[in-house]
């Protein structure tokens, strides 16, 4: 650049777009077959033949699993921009879980071999659901992480703030799908009684409202930082 002439401005660079799943996998180049689930309806059994992975638009759906004993236990809540039976693109030939949608829910069902042709052709796609499954990997380890050092409040504070997808949606409340203690408790380990006891107590100190739906507020945060 010569002396005395004013600097080139440079054209500042767009901001990337985050990929959107849900308008790629809706879109008219995918081929998804659609379902629409009404509140307790089973989208996949255990035990049944994996060959679809779904992707959940609208609802929610709970994970659950029987023991040969006849017991069961629900081990994850799965809402908007999840994805549920991924594990058949790893050879996984049937359901290791029960999904069952907690409200009304619409997900879109991609057969093995069409899900696993838009991973290899679609690198944008791919990489979006790598992140996905390594963020879904470390949630993971955080769960067993909390059942061995933390005690049942603090579990069934997470379990609330994760229900109500603290992080990934900024809002100061969010109300919850319909659940029971029941439900609660089988999440957190613990006991339908402990779960009545630590809800009053969250909501007498206003972190929820708790009037047949549950609405949490950010505030119950303070509960799992607080040591």
């Amino acid at each position: 650049m010569m002396p005395g002439m004013p600097p080139v401005a440079r054209r500042a660079r767009p901001a990337a777009r985050a990929f959107d799943v849900d308008a790629f996998l809706a879109g008219p180049r995918v081929s998804t077959r659609g379902r629409r689930l009404l509140s307790g309806a089973v989208l996949f059994a255990q035990g049944d033949p994996a060959t679809s992975v779904c992707y959940i638009r609208h609802g929610n759906v709970k994970l659950s699993v029987v023991s040969s004993a006849g017991k069961e236990r629900v081990v994850g809540m799965l809402g908007p921009g999840d994805f549920v039976g991924e594990g058949c693109l790893t050879g996984q030939p049937l359901r290791m879980c029960t999904a069952t949608a907690v409200a009304a829910t619409e997900v879109l069902v991609l057969r093995r071999a069409r899900m696993a042709r838009l991973l290899h052709e679609h690198p944008a796609f791919s990489e979006r659901f790598i992140s996905y499954m390594l963020a879904r990997n470390i949630r993971i380890e955080e769960d067993l992480v909390d059942q061995l050092f933390n005690s049942s409040e603090k579990r069934l504070a997470r379990v609330l703030l994760l229900l109500a997808r603290y992080g990934r949606e900024s809002r100061d409340q969010r109300v919850l799908p319909r659940l029971s203690q029941e439900s609660l408790a089988e999440m957190v380990g613990t006991t339908r009684s402990r779960v009545n006891f630590f809800m009053n107590k969250f909501r007498k100190l206003g972190f929820i409202d708790y009037n047949g739906v549950i609405t949490v507020h950010t505030a119950l945060l303070s509960v799992v930082l607080h040591d």
